[in-house]
């Protein structure tokens, strides 16, 4: 697909500086952009790049400095090249239309408009769906799952009975909402296991990567909070409370019954022992190990977790030990010759 540049100004509502005229035939980020490309600038710092760069033009933040090559001025340059980017390519996002003929849906579901299935999807008894809602190939809604508009389950995404998501969610390939938490009791010698009959409760515009899972309550729901970013290889456990527009990366693992917050951070490989609260703001640095309730608005890291700057100067001192250790060394042999010293004073002394 080919536009001038001016269609696409209007298209991002920016600000055209240079020859509008020109015709762009991709959007490609700053290292890969050829003649004929609009790539985008978020930080002047980069604009040495940009201007001896072959790209035709590029967006770029108000404050840009302009050396003769064309811009497009927005305040934020990475989300309007988003949507330069689908115009231009746009089949990329999916495209799914209708429902595929190998897709099994059940006659008592309530499917929403313009609503698509891909290939090998199932969707159960009760199940309802909102508008323009994406299940790509194989993904499986449980029975009297309640799912909102605009939602992308990516392929073979498992949601399993009960489980409510709301508007605009994106869970991504592999995950799986609303499987047992893992609850079992010892009884006579074996671990027993303790029913898990709640749900998990999903609010809107919340993004969950590939391969994680979130299980269901005990009783009631496990709750993810509005605008709240999951990355890949997240465990959260059942009866958990996460506020809203809380960032978890990386093999973060939360136990049961953690509360959080908002807007709330954990880096990956965080691990939070169960039934402990995490105050609003608190940022948990890489690999932080929790195993008491945070304050609000801490920044802890290491295991256990302690305040950031403590976690520095703990780091500094073990960097220090082999200088320490030596000085330790000659310092216990200074002492241990004045010790030899004395008795030999104290010796002659005697034998005066």
């Amino acid at each position: 697909m080919a536009v001038i540049l001016s269609e696409l100004a209007e298209l991002i509502h920016g600000e055209l500086i240079g020859d509008g005229n020109q015709v762009i035939k991709g959007a490609q980020p700053l290292f890969a952009a050829r003649a004929g490309d609009i790539t985008f600038v978020e930080d002047a710092k980069h604009a040495p790049a940009f201007h001896l760069s072959t790209a035709t033009a590029a967006i770029v933040d108000p404050s840009f400095p302009v050396n003769g090559k064309a811009v497009l001025r927005v305040d934020d340059p990475r989300a309007a090249f988003c949507t330069v980017h689908g115009m231009l390519y746009p089949g990329s996002t999916g495209g799914l239309t209708g429902i595929h003929p190998s897709a099994v849906v059940h006659p008592s579901a309530k499917l929403g408009l313009e609503i698509s299935i891909g290939a090998g999807a199932v969707i159960a008894a009760g199940v309802v769906i909102g508008a323009r809602t994406e299940l790509r190939a194989g993904a499986v809604v449980g029975q009297n799952c309640r799912i909102g508009d605009d939602v992308v389950l990516h392929p073979h995404v498992v949601l399993y009975d009960g489980c409510v998501l709301g508007n605009r969610v994106i869970i991504h390939a592999n995950s799986v909402i609303g499987a047992d938490g893992f609850g079992y009791k010892f009884s006579q010698g074996r671990h027993v296991k303790v029913p898990q009959i709640g749900r998990v409760e999903i609010d809107d515009d919340v993004e969950i990567g590939a391969c994680s899972t979130i299980d269901r309550a005990t009783f009631g729901a496990t709750r993810i909070g509005a605008g709240t970013k999951i990355d890949n290889l997240v465990m959260i456990a059942h009866n958990c409370q996460i506020g809203r527009h809380n960032i978890m990366c990386s093999q973060v693992g939360v136990a049961g019954s953690v509360t959080t917050g908002d807007y709330v951070v954990m880096a990956g490989q965080v691990g939070v022992s169960d039934h402990i609260e995490i105050g609003e703001g608190a940022q948990l640095g890489a690999q932080a190990g929790v195993i008491k309730n945070v304050p609000p608005r801490v920044n802890l890291w290491g295991t256990p977790a302690v305040p950031h700057r403590d976690r520095l100067r703990s780091l500094a001192h073990i960097e220090k030990l082999p200088e320490i250790r030596k000085s330790i060394k000659m310092l216990m042999e200074y002492l241990q010759l004045e010790v030899a010293a004395d008795e030999a004073r104290s010796e002659s002394r005697r034998a005066a």
